[in-house]
């Protein structure tokens, strides 16, 4: 599944099915406590209760958000009594990504924060970060 152009290539249209799963992706990533329970299963193994107490969010946010990114094959959880440890599925490439959009963030300046459809306090933004859209 190619999602990037190159010289030659014929065009991608939105309709192709590899920019719609590649849209799906970049959906996950969408919410703030998703990449922070990512940065923090880039530490290593961790029990929704670690989660919880090391990122400050409800017990519930957090078991939402693990089984949206165990959907999408971003993590995995073993048993360990009765709970669960979480970790990343593609470590190195999900790191790689996140290194990237850091690259690009800061080419890019405040434009992306500014940007009246998903900047900061804009309404699309909002609905994304409160699960409304």
């Amino acid at each position: 599944m190619a999602m990037s152009q190159t010289e030659g290539d014929g065009a991608l249209h939105p309709d192709d099915g590899s920019l719609g799963v590649a849209a799906c992706l970049f959906h996950g990533f969408s919410d703030p406590s998703r990449l922070a329970i990512l940065r923090h299963l880039a530490l290593g193994e961790h029990r929704v209760v670690d989660l919880t107490a090391h990122l400050g969010l409800a017990q519930s946010t957090v078991s939402k958000h693990l089984a949206c990114l165990r959907d999408c094959g971003l993590v995995t959880s073993r048993p360990m009594g009765r709970a669960s440890l979480f970790s990343l599925t593609h470590k190195g490439a999900l790191m790689d990504l996140l290194d990237a959009a850091e690259r690009l963030l800061a080419l890019t300046g405040e434009a992306v924060a500014l940007c009246p459809t998903y900047g900061v306090g804009s309404t699309a933004a909002e609905r994304t970060r409160t699960g409304a859209a």
